[in-house]
């Protein structure tokens, strides 16, 4: 059984050898490959990921894999790795190409949650830095929901929920980002154009108790008096141990108000619906 053992790896060792030989240089012609089985081309694409500095170095072998032996199950199989290994070199445009067509042609196999995610991914992975295009950040979302929606009972959806909870918050940041923007500013109406935002659509974000203390901040300076003590009650009834309810507080105070809903604007209905339960 050693000896059998000591044969097959010795045989495995030359074939990846011969397979780098056919790979290399200038001269060699992707027919070469035809001399080798498909599982042979692909181990040694799996080995070129995972010894290689350049994940893309893998790619050619699982892409002949899929050349040569069509509609095989190893040209299935390297065909998810063709999303895994441009995901890895951070191409992420080929790597939801290649996932993309795994989904299309194989829409029924195991593996077709783990290319939806690979998919979701190309987009998450993007969306890191809040200044980058926001149109990703809605690609991302719209990505991982149908992760979630279409494999509920897999470890993919799982991750989608907690990535999908990241990248909400992440919309979430970028309005509070402008917003303060404009308000240094003294633009307080697009400030509060932005802030009204936050805690209409994202109030389920990190950033909804900094959005109502800039609301209160915002309105007072208009003079808006009766949509800041209502800024401030919605603050102080969800969020008093925060440090952002202490400040609106402060505000409030040093003008001789309170936090208390009053008049009937759109922060009103909010406090009606979100604290007394009133949604009519």
């Amino acid at each position: 059984m050693t000896g059998i053992r000591s044969g097959s790896l010795v045989a495995a060792v030359l074939s990846l050898g011969l397979l780098a030989g056919c790979s290399g240089g200038a001269g060699n012609k992707p027919e070469s490959f035809e001399n080798f089985t498909a599982e042979q081309i692909y181990k040694r694409g799996e080995y070129e990921l995972e010894n290689s500095r350049r994940p893309k170095d893998a790619v050619q072998y699982f892409s002949e894999v899929e050349r040569l032996y069509p509609y095989s199950e190893w040209a299935k199989r390297a065909l998810i790795m063709q999303a895994y290994a441009y995901h890895r070199a951070r191409d992420y445009e080929e790597a939801r190409g290649a996932a993309q067509r795994f989904i299309d042609t194989y829409p029924g196999d195991a593996d077709a949650a783990y290319a939806k995610y690979l998919l979701a991914l190309s987009y998450y992975d993007q969306i890191d830095e809040v200044g980058r295009d926001q149109g990703l950040t809605f690609q991302a979302l719209q990505a991982l929901r149908e992760v979630i929606e279409q494999y509920p009972d897999t470890e993919y959806a799982r991750s989608a929920i907690l990535k999908f909870d990241l990248a909400f918050d992440h919309l979430a940041a970028k309005e509070m980002e402008i917003g303060r923007y404009y308000l240094k500013r003294g633009h307080y109406t697009a400030a509060i154009n932005r802030f009204r935002v936050v805690v209409e659509e994202f109030q389920t974000t990190s950033h909804t108790p900094e959005a109502l203390m800039r609301l209160v901040e915002a309105y007072l300076a208009l003079g808006l008096n009766d949509e800041a003590q209502t800024a401030g009650a919605i603050l102080g009834h969800n969020f008093q141990s925060s440090p952002f309810y202490q400040d609106a507080h402060a505000q409030l105070r040093g003008r001789g108000l309170q936090a208390e809903a009053r008049g009937d604007s759109w922060l009103t209905r909010v406090y009606r619906q979100v604290i007394q339960g009133k949604w009519l």
